[in-house]
């Protein structure tokens, strides 16, 4: 059976990738761990840099026994995963990079990373987390799903949201961008406010044999927002022959 490997972000966690698991499971092994300092795994310490992050999931993949995968990234996840495929890119099958960029400062982003740490220092983890995960949806802190994003937000710590954001802060992933040999897919929401058009489209124009999927009226959160689309276009993408 092959594997399907899940990254999230910054403040997000393995469990939101729920519905996933579930759609996926049968026809793959899925697997998606928590990155330290988040989800389960909120009590280790966060590295500061996207390398690290990457190390740490090729070697978890390593433990288990798996070699070759397909990897879906989603915001930091997305960096990780292209600093995967750039530590092993014989091991990915085929790629794919969700509301995600090729550099870690985000022109444009709803805020500068600088802010983002500021306000985090100033107001706490839980109004930073429930602040940030409001703008990942259309509606919001309405939004059917935000609970999902909200409740892992909260529960990391303050080491670890800085390490995050710092870690993005300095990472550049555009000179290998022509390097990447995997079939890969490039994943957007066309109300993105952390990711806007000019990073996907960037990924999509520089990296060799790339489609490009724009789901309209979703934010930050497409897995989320509209599962059955962001599910349908995953599942054949990654199926293709």
């Amino acid at each position: 059976m092959e594997t399907l490997v899940f990254v999230h972000g910054h403040l997000g966690g393995g469990s939101q990738w729920a519905d996933q698991s579930a759609v996926f499971g049968d026809r793959f092994q899925v697997f998606a761990p928590d990155l330290p300092g988040f989800g389960e795994r909120r009590h280790l310490d966060a590295p500061e840099r996207i390398k690290d992050f990457a190390l740490f999931v090729l070697d978890e993949l390593s433990s288990l026994g798996v070699d070759r995968f397909h990897l879906v990234g989603h915001s930091m996840g997305g960096m990780i995963v292209q600093e995967m495929t750039t530590l092993a890119p014989k091991r990915v099958d085929r790629l794919v990079l969700y509301g995600t960029g090729p550099v870690g400062p985000l022109p444009g982003r709803f805020e500068p990373i600088s802010e983002s740490k500021r306000r985090a220092a100033e107001d706490g983890v839980e109004a930073t987390g429930r602040r940030i995960s409001a703008t990942w949806f259309m509606e919001g802190e309405k939004a059917e799903r935000y609970h999902v994003c909200a409740n892992l937000a909260v529960g990391v710590t303050l080491q670890a949201m800085l390490a995050g954001l710092s870690a993005m802060d300095t990472w550049s992933g555009k000179a290998e961008l022509p390097h990447i040999k995997s079939p890969t897919l490039v994943l957007w929401g066309d109300g993105d406010r952390t990711y806007p058009w000019s990073q996907p489209e960037q990924l999509w124009k520089e990296i060799p044999n790339t489609n490009l999927a724009v789901v309209p009226g979703c934010a930050h959160a497409v897995h989320l927002e509209k599962p059955d689309i962001f599910n349908a276009v995953l599942m054949d993408f990654i199926s293709a022959k």
